[in-house]
C-alpha cells in the first residue's frame, strides 16, 4: 500500500491525521478505472485496472489523444456530458452507457480536477429494474412526516438501509469542535451491538477528511481489503500527484482502514449532510461484509440524503419562525413595559421576566456606562468588568456565546459553578455596554465509542498514531461547562438584541428630546425672567418717583416705598402658591394693582358678573394683567394721578368671557415703534396659549384692550365670596417690642443689615448676623439670644440645625423665605411664625408680635 506522504520520522501526534493528504493517495479502489486527460483531451494518467475493466492497458494509453482510445460517439457524449456542469465540484453522470458498442455497460462519473478531467468508468454489474430516483420519492414522504429531529433521523436511516442493503446505517451529528454523536442508529434487529448516543472524538473524522466531505458528497469503501490500483504515471511531469478530491473510487487512507478493520467493518459509504453549505452531519453506513452499491444507486442516496439536509432547514426554519414569532412578542412586551421611559437598569426585573420565557437562564446582569445591575446567580461587579474587557474584544454588534467561559477566560475559574455559560447581548457600540445571561455548570456525562486518547504504539504502518482497537461504552465526565447555547437561542438573543438597541434608541431619543424641552423651556424662563427683572426694577424706579412726589417727609417716603415694595412681594407670592385651584379675576387684578393703588382704589372700576379663572388660564392671565398693570403705571392712565382704569366683564351667549380694559385721563398714547416682550405677551399670549382672542388698541386718550377666553377656562364665581377676615393688629406686642440679644441668620448681606436694622428699631439691644449655621451656632452658644428671624434657605443649606437648637433652648424665632410655601418648616416648628421676604418694619413687627401672644397664651 502507498503511504509515503507522511514520513515515518514525522513526531507523533494528534494532528497527524489532520495533515494525511487523504486527497493524494495514488491508488483507486478495484470497482472503478480512471482515466485522466488534459484540456486538449490527451491521455494523462491512467489507474492500472484499465486493462482489466476496460481491456485497454495503461501504459498504452498515456500521452494519446482520448479520441484514439475510446469510439467517437463516446467521446462526443463524455465532451456534453462536461460541458453541461455549471460549477468546479460539479459531477456529470452516465448510467448504463456502452462505451465500446459492444454490449458493455457502465455507470461513468466525469469532473475536472485542476487544469484536468478525470474519467471514472464502473461496469455495470445490476441492471436496474425501475427508476432508482423514483425509489426515494415514497422515503421522503416518510421521512417528512416527522416533526422533530429525533423523529426524521431514524426515519431518514430505515430507509437509507432499505435503500442501500447496510448491515447499521447510523445519523452522525457533528459538535462545534469537529466531535460527533450518532443520533440515530437503523441495524439488523439481532445485532446487540450499538452506537447510538455514542461520542466520537474529532480526531476520528479529521480536518481534512471534514473539508472534502463538503466537496464530494459520497464516499464508498466497498471492501477494506481490497486490492487497490495505482495510478500510472503517480505524477504528471512537473512533479504533481493527480487530485483525486471529487474521485468517486478514490483509495482509502491505511489509517482509516485500520479504524475500519477494528471497528468490524468490511464496507462504508458515507454520505454528507450539508446544510446552508456546512457540513451537518453524515450517514455512516457500515458492513460486515463486502458491499458494493453502483453507482446510479448511490446517486439516488445522494438524493435521499439531499432531501434530508432540505428536510432538517425545513424544521430548523420552521424553530427560527417560532422563535422570531416569541420574539417579535417579547419586542412588543418590552417595548410597552418600557414606553414610560424608565432606563434599562430600572427594566431589568421585567426584561429578565421576558427574556427568560425565550432563552433559559440563571443569571442576568446589565453593564450599562460602568454601572452592574444583577440578579440571579451571577458574577461580582470586579469580576465582570474582568468579563466585560474579554467581550470588547470579540466582534463589535454581535451576540457572544459560550458554555464554558473558563476555558475561553481561565481566570474566571471560581466562577464555573454558577457562571459556566455566557451570553452576551450587546446593546450599545460606544462605549460596549452589555445585557448577560449566565447559565450554571452541568457535570454531564459523555459516553465516548472507547477511549478518545490515540494511544501511539509501532504498528505496522511503523512509529504512527495507531486507530483504538475497541469502541466499547468508556464514560467521561466533563465539567466546567453549562447547558449549551443552541442556534434556535442564538437566533433568539439576535432579535433580543435589536430590540434592545430600538429600546435603547428610543430612550435615548427620549432623553434627547427631553433634554431639548429643557433646554429650550430654560431659555424661555430666561428670557422671561430677564424680562421680568427689568419690568420689576423700572416698575419700582417709578414707585419711588411717584412716592417722592407725594411725600412730605422722609419717614413719609420710606413707608409708601416699603409698602408697595411688599404689594409686589405679595402679587409674586400669589402666582406661586395658587395650587392650581381656581382664582378669582377680581382677585388676581387686586394683587396685582395693590402695589400702587392703596389709598387709591376709585381709580380702577371693575365692572360685570364675578368668574373664575381655571387653573390652566391663571399664569396666562397674571402675565398678561401684570404687563397691562405695569404698562399703565410706567407709561399709561395710572402714571398720573387723573389716569382712570375701567375693566369689564362680560360673558357672551356662547359661554365666551370678554375682559374690556380700558384707560383714560392719562398721557397722550403713542403706538410702540417696536413690539417688546411684555406687548408681545399682552397681545399673543391669550390666542396661542388659550386658543381665545386679543385685541389691543394704542388710542391717542389712551390703551383700549379686548380678550375673548374660550369656556373651558373660566366658570361663575358664587354668588357670594367670604371676604378675608382683617388680620389682627397684635398693637399690644407691637407697643412692647422686643429686647435683649437678637440673632439674624441670612446669607444676604443686604437683607440681614435690613433685619438686623428692623430688629434694632423695635427694642432689640444687641443684634448679630450669621450667614451660615456654624456661625450661628457658635453666636447662640457665646450669647444670651432672645429672638432670633431664620432665613430657611442658606444657599447650600437649611437653617434647620439652628432652629432645633433654639427649640430645644426655648428661645422664639421667625422663619423667613422669599420662597412661597414651606408648609414641611411649619409642621416640624408649629409655634414658629412664617413671614415672606423681602422685610419690612410692618410684617417683621407682626411676627415678632404673634411670638408675643404665643408666648402669653
Amino acid at each position: 500500500m502507498n503511504d509515503s506522504f507522511i514520513s515515518t520520522d514525522t513526531p507523533v501526534d494528534l494532528t497527524n491525521c489532520d495533515r494525511e493528504p487523504i486527497h493524494l493517495l495514488g491508488n483507486v479502489q478495484s470497482f472503478a478505472a480512471l482515466v485522466a486527460i488534459s484540456a486538449d483531451w490527451i491521455v494523462q494518467h491512467v489507474s492500472q485496472n484499465a486493462g482489466t475493466l476496460l481491456g485497454l492497458q495503461a501504459e498504452d494509453l498515456t500521452g494519446r489523444s482520448f479520441s484514439e482510445v475510446m469510439p467517437r460517439e463516446t467521446v462526443e457524449e463524455l465532451r456534453e456530458k462536461l460541458g453541461g456542469t455549471s460549477h468546479e465540484n460539479a459531477v456529470a453522470r452516465l448510467f448504463g452507457y456502452d462505451v465500446f458498442g459492444d454490449g458493455r455497460l457502465f455507470d461513468i462519473s466525469a469532473h475536472q480536477s485542476g487544469s484536468s478531467f478525470i474519467f471514472e468508468f464502473e461496469p455495470k454489474v445490476r441492471v436496474a429494474e425501475q427508476d432508482e430516483l423514483a425509489l426515494v420519492t415514497p422515503m421522503l414522504r416518510r421521512v417528512s412526516s416527522q416533526n422533530d429531529l429525533a423523529g426524521a433521523s431514524e426515519e431518514a436511516a430505515r430507509q437509507l438501509r432499505a435503500l442501500t442493503g447496510f448491515d447499521r446505517v447510523m445519523v452522525y451529528q457533528f459538535g462545534p469542535e469537529g466531535d460527533g454523536t450518532v443520533i440515530a442508529e437503523a441495524k439488523d434487529g439481532g445485532d446487540a451491538e450499538t452506537y447510538l448516543g455514542l461520542h466520537f472524538p474529532a480526531s476520528d473524522i479529521p480536518r481534512q477528511a471534514r473539508a472534502l466531505y463538503k466537496r464530494s458528497l459520497l464516499r464508498l469503501i466497498a471492501d477494506v481489503d481490497d486490492d487497490v490500483s495505482p495510478i500510472v504515471p503517480p505524477q504528471s511531469p512537473e512533479g504533481q500527484p493527480l487530485d483525486l478530491s471529487l474521485a468517486m473510487s478514490r483509495a482509502v487512507s491505511p489509517i482509516h482502514l485500520e479504524y475500519l478493520r477494528n471497528m468490524k467493518v468490511r464496507a462504508s459509504m458515507s454520505v454528507s449532510i450539508v446544510i446552508r453549505g456546512e457540513l451537518w452531519g453524515l450517514f455512516a453506513c457500515h458492513h460486515r461484509e463486502p458491499l458494493h452499491v453502483d453507482y446510479q444507486r448511490r446517486t439516488a442516496v445522494e438524493l435521499l440524503a439531499q432531501f434530508f439536509a432540505y428536510e432538517l432547514e425545513r424544521q430548523e426554519a420552521r424553530s427560527t419562525s417560532d422563535t422570531v414569532g416569541r420574539a417579535q412578542r417579547l419586542h412588543d412586551r418590552l417595548m410597552m413595559q418600557m414606553s414610560s421611559g424608565e432606563g434599562l437598569a430600572a427594566s431589568l426585573p421585567s426584561i429578565a421576566r421576558e427574556i427568560q420565557k425565550v432563552i433559559p437562564h440563571d443569571g442576568i446582569a446589565l453593564y450599562s456606562d460602568g454601572d452592574y445591575v444583577a440578579q440571579g446567580q451571577t458574577p461580582s461587579k470586579e469580576q465582570f468588568q474582568t468579563i466585560a474587557r474579554f467581550l470588547n474584544t470579540a466582534a463589535a454588534s454581535r451576540v457572544y456565546a459560550t458554555d464554558s467561559l473558563v476555558a475561553r477566560l481561565p481566570s474566571m475559574e471560581a466562577l464555573k459553578a454558577d457562571c459556566a455559560g455566557i451570553l452576551a447581548i450587546p446593546v450599545s457600540r460606544t462605549p460596549r455596554d452589555y445585557i448577560v445571561l449566565f447559565r450554571s455548570e452541568v457535570v454531564r456525562q459523555v459516553n465516548w465509542a472507547g477511549n478518545p486518547n490515540k494511544p501511539v504504539e509501532v504498528g505496522p504502518l511503523g512509529t504512527r498514531l495507531t486507530p483504538r482497537k475497541s469502541f466499547e461504552l468508556w464514560k467521561q465526565d466533563v465539567a466546567g461547562r453549562s447547558e449549551s447555547w443552541s442556534p434556535t437561542v442564538l437566533k433568539a438573543a439576535e432579535a433580543i438584541r435589536v430590540t434592545l438597541l430600538e429600546v435603547v434608541l428610543k430612550l435615548s431619543d427620549e432623553v434627547n428630546a427631553e433634554r431639548k424641552r429643557a433646554q429650550d423651556q430654560q431659555e424661555l424662563l430666561i428670557a422671561e425672567l430677564n424680562h421680568r427683572v427689568r419690568n420689576v426694577l423700572g416698575l419700582i424706579r417709578s414707585l419711588v418717583g411717584q412716592s417722592r412726589q407725594s411725600a412730605h417727609t422722609i419717614e413719609e417716603f420710606t413707608a409708601a416705598v416699603d409698602g408697595r415694595i411688599h404689594a409686589l412681594a405679595q402679587a409674586h407670592d400669589q402666582l406661586t402658591s395658587t395650587e392650581w385651584h381656581p382664582v378669582a379675576l377680581r382677585e388676581l387684578l387686586a394683587v396685582e394693582l395693590g402695589a400702587y393703588i392703596a389709598g387709591e382704589e376709585h381709580r380702577v372700576a371693575i365692572t360685570g358678573a364675578p368668574v373664575l379663572l381655571a387653573p390652566d388660564a391663571f399664569s396666562t392671565m397674571a402675565l398678561v394683567l401684570h404687563e397691562l398693570v405695569t404698562n399703565s403705571v410706567k407709561y399709561g392712565a395710572l402714571s398720573v394721578p387723573a389716569g382712570r382704569v375701567e375693566v369689564a366683564v362680560e360673558k357672551l351667549p356662547d359661554g365666551i368671557v370678554r375682559i374690556g380694559w380700558a384707560e383714560s385721563g392719562g398721557p397722550a398714547v403713542r403706538a410702540p415703534e417696536r413690539r417688546g416682550f411684555g406687548t408681545t405677551i399682552i397681545e399673543k399670549s391669550i390666542p396661542f396659549e388659550l386658543k381665545g382672542k386679543a385685541d389691543v388698541h394704542f388710542e391717542l386718550t389712551g390703551l383700549r384692550a379686548e380678550f375673548l377666553l374660550p369656556e373651558r377656562y373660566v366658570s361663575d364665581a358664587p354668588d357670594t365670596v367670604p371676604s378675608a377676615a382683617p388680620a389682627p393688629q397684635d398693637g399690644a406686642s407691637l407697643s412692647k417690642g422686643i429686647s435683649g440679644v437678637a440673632l439674624v441668620v441670612e446669607d444676604n448681606m443686604i437683607i440681614a443689615m435690613d433685619a438686623a436694622d428692623i430688629l434694632s428699631d423695635l427694642g432689640a439691644e444687641t443684634v448679630h448676623t450669621a450667614s451660615s449655621v456654624a456661625e450661628a451656632l457658635r453666636i447662640i452658644d457665646a450669647h444670651p439670644v432672645s429672638v432670633a428671624v431664620l432665613d430657611v434657605n442658606l444657599g447650600s443649606e437649611t437653617s434647620l440645625p439652628v432652629a432645633e437648637m433654639l427649640a430645644r433652648r426655648g428661645v422664639p424665632f421667625v422663619l423667613a423665605s422669599g420662597y412661597a410655601g414651606q408648609s414641611d418648616w411649619l409642621s416640624r416648628f408649629p409655634s414658629a411664625p412664617m413671614t415672606s421676604k423681602p422685610f419690612t418694619i410692618e410684617t417683621l413687627s407682626k411676627a415678632v408680635g404673634r411670638l408675643g401672644a404665643r408666648d402669653r397664651g
